[in-house]
């Protein structure tokens, strides 16, 4: 089982959260018109080794969105910010 540190609940159980995908991928920027943007935006996902970047929501906690790194070999949370601070800067 995971342990995920939250920045405002402390340690947690990961069945307190729900995986929300990846905090790499950037939307498009509004008004884009290109479809090829758009359809690698929704339908193109990496499958990256090591140290990754996601979105987790704390649904049974303080119900805040948070950016975990999660090495995706070994499930090892390396840190976790609140994904509302715009710097993203993560905290062990």
């Amino acid at each position: 089982m995971l342990r995920i540190r939250c920045p405002v609940c402390g340690l947690r159980d990961e069945t307190e959260f729900v995986y929300g995908g990846d905090a790499t991928v950037r939307r498009p920027a509004d008004g884009e018109t290109d479809p090829d943007k758009w359809f690698d935006y929704v339908f193109l996902r990496g499958n990256p080794r090591g140290a990754h970047r996601e979105y987790w929501h704390h649904a049974l906690g303080c119900r805040q969105w948070l950016v975990v790194e999660r090495d995706t070999l070994t499930h090892a949370i390396g840190a976790v910010a609140a994904a509302r601070d715009a710097a993203g800067e993560l905290q062990s």
